[in-house]
């Protein structure tokens, strides 16, 4: 379990970052080098390959060299392991969305028997 954790912890800590969020969209597109997702940013292959790094710790990303090219390739099983943690809290949400609704269904019901009678 604490395995299973530290997994969890470093994928959010990757997804925490709007930089790194952006590169696994691009990589879930298609590989990319380390400079080719740098180009957006405008950020070195230096500061890329530091983002790079983090995804490659949380088991999102995999990395090939080939010579002097860095090929970064998206690896969705950690994803998908955050995905099934947080459907853990779609229930949550689902059934507090249905009474919000319920309430809404009959607050608007309400007003419109109270326009009724008033005619």
């Amino acid at each position: 379990m604490v395995e299973h954790s530290a997994h969890l912890d470093a994928v959010f800590h990757a997804l925490a970052d709007p930089t790194r969020r952006a590169m696994l969209g691009q990589l879930a597109e298609r590989e990319l080098t380390i400079g080719e997702l740098a180009t957006p940013f405008r950020m070195s292959f230096a500061g890329a390959s530091k983002h790079v790094r983090v995804l490659e710790n949380a088991g999102l990303v995999t990395r090939t060299i080939r010579g002097r090219t860095h090929l970064c390739r998206l690896e969705a099983a950690r994803l998908a392991e955050a995905n099934a943690w947080l459907k853990r809290y779609e229930r949550f949400w689902n059934a507090n969305l249905d009474r919000l609704e319920a309430l809404l269904r009959a607050e608007d019901e309400t007003k419109a028997r109270k326009q009724r009678s008033k005619r």
